[in-house]
């Protein structure tokens, strides 16, 4: 593992975490394996600020899309896809690829959806369904303003789906009280764990569709998975290793306090931001709108992202993201969710300092200051 892992997922495991996946199997219809699912179940609940159910499969955050569609929905149904970055545009192709009446509202990558934007979409579009909302767009570092958002498509009559891949665990995210339906994310991002396991929260509304739904589903049909979670169980062979480390994660969470949680992480994205514009660089997102766990960074004209990334893992064994999609090798991005301190952050910056200096980008590799 790189000394200063700064991906915006999968992020670093914390040592706990790292020794929790290294106990030995148990009978996975045991007694012991359903007091661990119990447990878990109950804190991931806490965490999204639900009384609903939360449910979880082995599989990656991509999955969680899926899960929404099948469950959610019925071939023909019109959904509004809300796209800030390129994580919001795979939900889309998601929907596509299901047959989905797909109605897109697109804004410059950057930038968040606003409330007017939305509830113009929705008058333009009144008969939708279901609006897919990203809440933390990991492409381009932008958090969306989630409980004004979801406030709109409420009172549209609509389904509230919500990706927080990247915010839950990390950013606030209070499902009950911001009214929100159904909410998907992966293991590896602020939950601190290995990728693996696609974790869901499913309110009343959201169990209302689901009677309604006419897709065919098996593996990953909520009703099954519902049952099994009233007995502290699931309906296929579930990945003990990963429930291992996803238990002491939640530990680890809850020990230092949602609320401290996200505090910290408002922090650490604050000291990030002041960092990268003291070293001379713009922010790639709309400051207003800027995202707590990942910080996306616009590069000069003639600097590839690459050229940043390499030469940070290979002098000083930092290792930062690129862009995706169009912006592959426009914008670099700093992760800074999870297992992360102001240490982490400030030797990322010192880094990426030094490296600027070294391609020429800047005469000097200022070292300031910072204050969260």
């Amino acid at each position: 593992m790189p000394t200063n892992f700064r991906l915006p997922g999968p992020t670093p495991l914390p040592p706990a975490v790292l020794a929790a996946m290294q106990r030995e199997m148990i009978p996975h219809r045991g007694a012991g394996a359903k007091e661990l699912f119990g447990s878990i179940l109950k804190r991931t609940k806490e965490i999204h600020r639900t009384d609903g159910e939360a449910l979880l499969w082995p599989g990656s955050g991509s999955s969680g899309w899926e899960i929404a569609v099948v469950n959610l929905l019925s071939p023909g149904d019109p959904v509004l896809c809300a796209i800030i970055g390129d994580f919001g545009d795979r939900f889309a192709r998601v929907a596509q690829a299901f047959r989905l009446d797909v109605r897109r509202l697109d804004r410059p990558w950057g930038e968040a959806i606003s409330p007017d934007q939305l509830g113009a979409a929705l008058e333009k579009h009144p008969d939708v369904k279901a609006v897919f909302l990203t809440h933390n767009e990991t492409s381009t570092g932008v958090t969306n303003p989630l409980p004004e958002l979801a406030a709109v498509v409420r009172d549209h009559g609509a389904l509230v789906v919500v990706d927080a891949v990247s915010s839950v665990a990390g950013l606030p995210l209070l499902m009950d009280e911001w009214g929100v339906d159904f909410v998907l994310s992966g293991s590896q991002k602020a939950w601190m764990c290995p990728p693996g396991l696609a974790i869901v929260a499913v309110g009343p509304r959201a169990w209302d569709a689901y009677a309604r739904s006419a897709f065919p589903r098996f593996f990953w049909d909520l009703g099954p998975a519902r049952e099994n979670a009233a007995q502290w169980t699931t309906p296929t062979t579930p990945p003990l290793s990963l429930l291992y480390a996803f238990d002491a994660a939640l530990d680890l969470i809850l020990a230092e306090g949602v609320e401290q949680v996200w505090r910290r992480h408002a922090e650490l994205g604050t000291r990030t931001r002041q960092g990268v514009k003291m070293l001379g660089l713009q922010l790639f997102a709309n400051e207003a709108f800027a995202s707590n766990t990942v910080t996306a960074i616009a590069l000069p004209a003639g600097t590839a992202a690459k050229q940043i990334t390499q030469a940070m893992k290979r002098d000083h064994d930092v290792v930062v993201a690129g862009g995706q999609a169009h912006l592959t090798d426009k914008i670099i991005r700093i992760g800074h969710m999870g297992w992360c301190d102001e240490a982490d952050v400030d030797g990322c910056l010192a880094a990426l300092a030094d490296v600027l200096v070294d391609l020429g980008v800047a005469s000097a590799a200022p070292q300031p200051s910072l204050t969260a």
